[in-house]
């Protein structure tokens, strides 16, 4: 059972409205991964330029070692991170046993749909087309990895989560 789950997707895709309706569900802290940006990186995504890897690589050592520091202390959290590349969910698997990955999966049209319709502090519907050229969607060899259809309602959603095999 994880105890440190991943949201994962591109902007848009949910995983804050998702992550916060689970965690009670699962008895779990949600932290939504935007949150844990510097301040170098939520300029430069409000200037509409997309993050380079080398700008993410603090931000996901730092949701790697939040996720470690709950599951040190017995607690489960649910962090919201795009982690976008198979490299960046190898780095956050670095020293996390008890990780797992939801993977909120939906057509680029869909997501754009809903992301010009919301407002977010940073994150422009502009960089929404970079980041879907980023995805490197899981694998089957990442066996630590759920994929849910974001093609249905929140609550459904998390229905299918919280009887997903890697979760309960």
């Amino acid at each position: 059972m994880a105890s440190f789950i991943i949201l994962m997707g591109v902007s848009g895709s949910g995983k804050t409205v998702v992550g916060k309706a689970l965690a009670p569900r699962i008895n779990a802290e949600f932290i939504d991964g935007d949150n844990l940006h510097s301040q170098r990186n939520v300029d430069k995504m409000a200037a509409g330029i997309p993050l380079t890897d080398a700008d993410r690589l603090d931000w996901l050592q730092l949701i790697a070692k939040v996720g470690r520091e709950h599951v040190a202390h017995g607690a489960t959290c649910i962090i919201a991170c795009s982690a976008l590349k198979k490299s960046y969910r190898d780095l956050l698997r670095t020293d996390n046993t008890s990780i797992c990955f939801v993977y909120l999966k939906g057509s680029f049209d869909l997501i754009h749909e809903r992301i010009v319709k919301r407002s977010h502090q940073y994150m422009p519907s502009s960089l929404l087309k970079s980041q879907f050229e980023t995805l490197e969607e899981p694998q089957a060899d990442e066996q630590d990895v759920i994929t849910v259809s974001i093609d249905q309602g929140i609550p459904e959603i998390v229905e299918e989560i919280a009887k997903a095999d890697l979760i309960s």
